[in-house]
């Protein structure tokens, strides 16, 4: 039976910068395209300049007026977010959109960032962490919504507070959650501080379900040689249309996320469909481990301090 199409309509961003990490494959680049499509000047930070140019490539085959520009980014350094946002305040222009979407899934061993943190914990949160404070004031200039990319793997587990970084005991999908979880807690402390502190920015959640992205896939890099057993399942539902989204509905709850005017500050936005696997973006209830401003304010705080970022008091 053919899958209904599902799609969203994004408005016109002329005029708007944004960002997307990760934007070299996958959801980023479907995500990246979309925006660029409906007119905004789209930068994509990469660790990868030949993924990069090879993802701008195929973005410019559907949408040929495109804007586009790379910039480097290696979110598992801290250095590198750093020279980023110093790059970025350099130019001087305000940013409009930002959308945290970069991530890495469960190596099958500990390992761990050029600054010595559990590489999910490292990557998927601590330099999105750093990257907001290091162009906050870009991001106070436009006004800027930001929509950070958890995954459903936020709905249960926790912060691992004694030892974050799984020096003890190491397990790749409890690691996996937590940097999700501490995502999550992020994007929402984000959206308390700037309401109480005038930041003029505004924060919310998105996931994207379930689809056969590259997360799962053979990463040599992450010393997984070849695809997974789950990655594998995965590819037969979704091009069965059972249950499962594809790449393509997977990147609609960040783009309405991100640009519906609709879209509210401190809530997060996932799949419709049964278990919020795949089906029509829609806005859902906070997974229970997001619901602690008390954990959003402590992880805050630890955060600064590990990730040497100060955000500013007034």
């Amino acid at each position: 039976m053919p899958r209904r199409p599902i799609d969203i309509t994004v408005p016109d961003l002329s005029g708007k910068r944004a960002i997307v990490t990760g934007a070299s494959d996958g959801m980023g680049t479907g995500i990246a395209a979309r925006l660029a499509g409906a007119g905004a000047e789209v930068i994509m930070p990469v660790r990868n300049p030949g993924k990069g140019e090879d993802a701008i490539a195929r973005i410019r085959q559907r949408h040929p007026d495109a804007k586009l520009s790379l910039r480097s980014l290696d979110l598992s350094s801290l250095a590198s977010v750093v020279a980023l946002g110093h790059a970025l305040r350099e130019e001087g222009q305000p940013v409009h959109l930002l959308v945290n979407n970069a991530g890495v899934m469960t190596p099958p061993t500990r390992q761990t960032t050029a600054d010595g943190f559990e590489l999910q914990f490292g990557t998927n949160y601590l330099g999105h962490f750093a990257l907001v404070g290091h162009i906050l004031p870009l991001l106070r200039a436009g006004h800027a919504r930001v929509t950070s990319q958890i995954s459903i793997a936020a709905r249960s587990g926790t912060i691992n507070w004694d030892d974050l970084n799984w020096d003890r005991g190491y397990n790749g999908q409890r690691a996996y959650s937590q940097s999700k979880i501490a995502f999550g807690l992020f994007a929402l402390e984000l959206d308390r501080r700037s309401k109480a502190r005038g930041w003029t920015i505004t924060s919310n959640l998105s996931h994207p379900g379930v689809a056969p992205t590259s997360l799962l896939a053979a990463r040599p890099e992450l010393g997984r040689n070849r695809d997974t057993p789950q990655v594998r399942l995965i590819r037969a539902l979704s091009a069965r249309g059972i249950l499962l989204g594809t790449v393509d509905t997977a990147t609609l709850p960040a783009l309405l996320a991100a640009t519906d005017p609709g879209a509210e500050a401190g809530r997060l936005y996932g799949p419709g469909g049964p278990g919020h696997l795949g089906g029509p973006p829609a806005e859902q209830r906070l997974y229970p481990p997001l619901r602690s401003a008390e954990d959003a304010a402590r992880i805050w705080e630890i955060s600064e301090q590990l990730s040497r970022t100060t955000f500013p008091i007034d």
